[in-house]
């Protein structure tokens, strides 16, 4: 059986209820997005005063940035019920028909995850949904054909995504409030593992802490992740406490580098950097060089690479930065002028 990558940002099977338990319940205990935080309690506060429902809310960013714990702490600040699904979920507009009509309240939020991957017939439904709280069902077809008009509770569409530029127009116009996400700072992860050690019972020294953030991308879902394993390293082969030298062992196991790479990143510098001369190379070509999904490597591994500056995005490809050469130890090939 292939063994999860630790440092893939999305949920691993079966991990979704292990996050759960770690995950902030309100704004004051949700670590790091200061300036999201500020602004989302003005629009909360805002909302309750006027009694109205939150305007409709759309949060992008790479995996594990806090997308749905958001969601969530929207329902539990604003003091409603959320429903979540997700953009494959929803194949025809019934199934969305059967969610706003029968299973929300007036002030309720939907949380629609991957939800530039809904359907375009969904979506267009979902547009007087979001604008006047009706839903339009069409009946019969040709001359004969009639539209209903049903009215929907006042809810809140909360949408995730982490392919924002997917997103139609017409759709990302209809989110009032806009939420990119960007990643943590080292402090801020360690407040986060710390957190989440108390919530797991772990003990732990700030060192061993800090050496889980120095490779966690930060990336909250990455760093209690990693937290997990290194605990189990801390249990089996140490004293039962993350201090430096357990969580430094732990996170060799694992193959993760000082840097909080791992082997697929480490794969994709070399095949840069040895089979496309440092690049540019383009993204399809990696995919098939490195036996991966394109959405793998666009999702997943690049946006950290480029945050951290081993690689650049350029109109002709992908490209190496010195950086890279100097972290995979190889020396960077000159250019040479070629004559014909």
């Amino acid at each position: 059986m292939k063994e999860e990558n630790p440092l893939n940002s999305k949920p691993l099977h079966g991990e979704e209820k292990h996050e759960y338990s770690l995950r902030p319940k309100t704004l004051r205990e949700f670590i790091g997005q200061e300036k999201t935080k500020e602004n989302l309690k003005v629009f909360i506060e805002a909302a309750k005063i006027r009694k109205e429902p939150l305007d409709h809310c759309l949060f992008y960013s790479p995996p594990g940035l806090g997308k749905t714990t958001l969601s969530h702490i929207l329902a539990s600040e604003m003091g409603v019920n959320i429903k979540t699904t997700s953009g494959p979920v929803l194949t025809k507009p019934g199934d969305l028909a059967a969610m706003v009509t029968a299973e929300l309240n007036d002030g309720d939020i939907l949380f629609i995850d991957e939800i530039h991957r809904l359907n375009t017939a969904v979506e267009e439904a979902l547009y007087p949904v979001m604008e006047d709280f009706t839903f339009y069902v069409n009946t019969g077809k040709g001359p004969g054909a009639t539209t209903l008009k049903i009215p929907t509770p006042r809810i809140t569409i909360v949408g995730a995504t982490t392919r924002s530029g997917l997103l139609t127009g017409p759709l990302r116009d209809r989110f009032s409030i806009t939420v990119n996400l960007t990643f943590y700072e080292k402090i801020e992860i360690e407040e986060i593992i710390k957190r989440s050690a108390s919530i797991l019972g772990v003990n732990y020294t700030d060192q061993g802490v800090k050496e889980i953030a120095d490779r966690s991308r930060g990336t909250p879902r990455i760093a209690n992740r990693l937290l997990r394993r290194v605990r189990d390293f801390a249990q089996v082969k140490g004293n039962g406490i993350i201090d430096e030298d357990i969580a430094s062992k732990a996170l060799k196991a694992l193959e993760i580098d000082n840097e909080g790479l791992d082997s697929l990143d480490r794969a994709l510098l070399f095949c840069i950097a040895e089979k496309f001369d440092g690049g540019p190379v383009g993204i399809e070509n990696l995919a098939v060089a490195l036996s991966q999904e394109t959405d793998t490597l666009t999702d997943t591994v690049e946006p950290y690479l480029i945050k951290a500056g081993f690689i650049q995005r350029t109109p002709r490809g992908r490209i190496l930065t010195q950086k890279s050469y100097s972290h995979l130890k190889i020396n960077r090939k000159q250019e040479k002028d070629k004559l014909f």
